[in-house]
Order: structure tokens, then sequence, then C-alpha cells
């Protein structure tokens, strides 16, 4: 994946660029608006993944720059500020922004955003072409243990055996099983699989999750990160479906 880091702070996106590589996310800086405009431009090179927009730029407002990316492409924009005031947030969806992320962020979550909307940029059978699984079937399905989810055909199994979902247990499942190990916050799958904000959402959340680890006979399989959200723990090799308890 190739993103475009707009910021001004070398040693902010130094740091960045150094976190993000050790995931697979080939960065290229601009430092100013301009820059971030002009490397956005058409050429021979692999199209950015996503748009990390910084809003503090020394020559023009990010919000402006937001706005003119969207007039020269659709490439999903994540905008990175200090402000954190919901007049700001709504301004800057507004204006196109995919996703508004707010400083200090945790990196992990700042990932599963990245990964969010890039996928949500990409058309489904391109996707597939993008997830090569051990037996060469393009994308067909996500393979954790003993659970396999097929994507296309919105089906779970558990060591063969298929397991009945409703349509959000599926949602919510092959969001957090399309990257294992990253921390979801409650308000990030609340806006992702129900489409609305975390108000009055929470409880059905918890509900959701209880259900699946229930069906799939793996409680340990959604790891609840206390005062954050919830992460996929792939089982070890050998594991049982049904921990000991």
């Amino acid at each position: 994946m190739r993103l475009l880091l707009v910021e001004d702070d070398d040693h902010v996106a130094a740091a960045l660029s150094a976190v993000l590589a050790k995931h697979g996310v080939a960065v290229v800086h601009a430092r100013s608006g301009e820059e971030a405009l002009k490397a956005l431009l058409p050429d021979d090179a692999e199209p950015f993944a996503v748009v990390l927009l910084d809003l503090g730029l020394p020559d023009q407002d990010g919000f402006e720059v937001c706005g003119r990316i969207r007039k020269i492409c659709a490439t999903p924009v994540i905008m990175v500020t200090a402000r954190s005031d919901v007049r700001s947030r709504i301004h800057g969806l507004n204006l196109g922004a995919d996703d508004y992320v707010v400083k200090p962020y945790d990196t992990g979550e700042l990932l599963a955003r990245i990964h969010a909307v890039s996928r949500r940029a990409v058309p489904s059978a391109d996707r597939g072409a993008e997830q090569p699984t051990d037996d060469g079937t393009a994308g067909e399905a996500l393979r954790l243990g003993a659970v396999t989810v097929e994507l296309p055909t919105r089906q779970v199994s558990v060591d063969g055996t298929a397991v009945p979902l409703t349509r959000k247990e599926f949602d919510l499942l092959a969001l957090l099983a399309q990257r294992p190990g990253v921390v979801f916050r409650r308000e990030q799958i609340i806006s992702e699989v129900w489409r609305t904000s975390w108000e009055g959402t929470g409880r059905t959340l918890e509900v959701h999750i209880a259900s699946l680890r229930a069906k799939l006979r793996m409680p340990a399989l959604i790891e609840t990160v206390r005062g954050v959200g919830y992460r996929l723990v792939v089982p070890a090799p050998g594991r049982p479906a049904t921990p000991a308890s």
C-alpha cells in the first residue's frame, strides 16, 4: 500500500513513516498543501491508497487542501488534527474527508482506520485480487486457525462446520478478521458495522460480541481490550476450538 503523508513537521513525519513502513505501508512525504496536490497528479507510479492530511500546514489550511484534493481525485483522505470540536469534524467530512483522527492518537487505531478507508475505496473484485489465500484462490476466504470467513458468500465455518450468523454478526466478524491483532475502538466498530454513532449503541455491540463468541465456541477468539475496544486473536496451531474452562 502506498500512502501520501501531508505533514509539515519532519520529526513527526519521520516517526510515523517508520511505524507505517513496519506494517507494509510505503509513505511519500509532502510538507505543504501544494506539494501534496502535485504528488496526487496522475503519473506512472502506483496510485496512493490513502492521503493522511494534517490540517496545520504552512501554506494553506488543511480544509482547503481537502477540498482541492476532491476536485482532482477520489483517493480516500484521513484528516489528522488537534482540533477535536464536533464542528471541525463535520466541516472536514462535508468537504469530502473519509475519516477524522484527533491528536494524540494510538498508532494501532490509525493503522486500522487507514486499512478501513482503503478497503472501502477498492471494489470488491479488486480487493479479492489483492488477497491471495494459501490455496492460490484470490481473496475467497480468510483463514484464522480453525475459523474460515468467506467474504464473497458471507459464510463462516469452524473446522469445516458451517456456523449460521446474522448479517450484523458476520459484518462484525469480517471487520475484525480482516485485520487480526489490530485493536478496533468501540466507536469505530459501531461506525463501520452499524453506520451510526456510538451513543446508545454500546450495549448492542456487547451483545453481538457475546453472541459471536458463543456461536463460534471460541471465547478467546475476540479479545476485549479494556477501555478501548476489541481485537481478533488468531488461535495458535493445535489449540482446541473450545478452550478449556
